[in-house]
This record gives structure tokens, sequence and C-alpha cells, in this order.
């Protein structure tokens, strides 16, 4: 596929996602979700990957939806572009390492969206974050008032969800909406740097405690708990006896 929105580059182990619309804040269209599906399927995929990265380019992550591609469809049309972008997104928890968000700028309705898809998120101090939906009489269309209450609490997402409000990096940051703020200009090398660190740990294991940490999120702890003895049992013999020799032995893990 000849990608026109997406700028996807491999850089061993890692690859970098760059949603290239800055015309237009790069806001998410059709288009992007075609080409998002797309990657998924086929670069996402790719033996050797230990993390993957999507920013944003110029100015914004992403400011949202295009409202110029919504303003005239029907309510079932309206539905299914929810449906779609919430398939998309879904798929972000299907690749088997760790998916970042690196927040360079306005990350805003499905841009915060696109955001809360990711495992985690690193932020600029110049980002701002929001769900402004209801200043246009909707509501959020992309899991956005399922995964922000999951994340950051009712109150808080409430707030938001309801305030339609912008919030800064250094909010986000206290409410647990980012993991990390850096300053704009160190943003992607503290995001490498923090890619280069998951690379460096045992690749089944990174793999493995993302799945097992995403499935029993949705199940009973009793359950949850189950699936991570099944799977730490299956890092014996393997990857996690070769790390815990080279503990014992002062050495760098073979992986």
């Amino acid at each position: 596929m000849e990608y026109k929105i997406l700028l996807p580059e491999r850089r061993g182990g890692l690859l970098l996602v760059t949603i290239n619309r800055p015309e237009s804040l790069n806001a998410l269209n059709t288009a992007f979700f075609d080409e998002m599906d797309h990657l998924l399927d086929s670069e996402a995929c790719e033996p050797g990957l230990s993390a993957m990265i999507i920013t944003g380019a110029g100015k914004a992550f992403v400011a949202g939806a295009d409202i110029a591609e919504m303003v005239n469809k029907t309510p079932e049309e309206a539905e299914a572009f929810s449906l779609r972008g919430q398939n998309t997104f879904r798929g972000f928890s299907m690749v088997e390492v760790p998916v970042i968000a690196a927040i360079n700028g306005f990350a805003l309705g499905g841009g915060l969206e696109l955001a809360l898809a990711c495992d985690f998120r690193i932020a600029s101090s110049s980002a701002k974050f929001g769900q402004p939906e209801v200043n246009l009489g909707l509501i959020p269309g992309y899991a956005g008032t399922q995964r922000l209450p999951r994340l950051i609490g009712m109150g808080d997402a409430l707030f938001m969800l309801t305030t339609g409000e912008m919030i800064t990096a250094a909010d986000a940051l206290r409410i647990g909406l980012v993991q990390k703020v850096t300053e704009p200009e160190q943003l992607m090398d503290e995001v490498f740097r923090i890619a280069d660190v998951i690379a460096s740990r045992g690749p089944d294991a990174v793999k493995l405690v993302k799945f097992v940490a995403r499935q029993g999120y949705q199940v009973s702890l009793a359950q949850g708990s189950q699936l991570e003895a099944q799977s730490f049992g299956q890092l014996f013999g393997k990857q996690g006896t070769e790390g815990m020799k080279a503990f014992l032995e002062k050495r760098k893990p073979q992986w």
C-alpha cells in the first residue's frame, strides 16, 4: 500500500509512525483509518519489532476527527464511522509490542482517543489535551467515553468530557493521563530512550506482560491472576531462565 497520510519508518526494532496531515492538524479521516488498518496488519506484525511509536507532524499530535468529512453524515453513517475508528484503535492492543504515543502538540477529540488506545503516553510540555466534542453538540465516538474513565477515574474523565475544556501537559501528568512530560525539543529523544530500554528487556516477557495486563483488565482478578501464573510459567526454560542465569552470573542476558 502507498501511504499518503502515515509515514512509517523502521529503525532497527523500532517502528516510528508519523501522522502527516499538518495542514489539517493531522485530523483523522477515512483514508487515515484505511492506512492505519493496513499498517497494523503488515509493518506492525514484522519480526524483530520491539516497540511502536506514534506521533504527529507539525504542531499537533492529532487535533481531532475531520469535521469536514463528518458534517453531512446521516445518523447511520456516523455510527458506522464511529465503529470504524473504534475497530482501528482496538487494533493497537493486538500489536504484540508496546505502542507509545509521543504527544508533540494538540491531542484533542479523536486525537486524544488515539492516544488513549496506545499502551502509554509521553508528552511535550507544550501539548494540550481535551475531549471537546460537547462543544459541537456531540460525544466522543472512538471509545473515549470508555477508555478515559478507566484510565484517569470517573471524576476527572467526566470533567473533561462534559466541559470540553483543554488541559495542560502538567495537568495530564497529575491525573495520570500521560506517564511523562519533557521539554518539546527533548520529546523524541526521550521516547527513543524509553523504546531502547524496552528493547533491552526480555522480548517474550515484554510481549507477554502487555498481553496479560490487557487481557486481565477485562476479566475478574481471579481469572487475570490465573492467566498471569500460566504466562509466568511459560517463560521458564526459555528467556526467563536465561535472564535469571545471567543475573546470577553477573553478565548480560543473551535473548
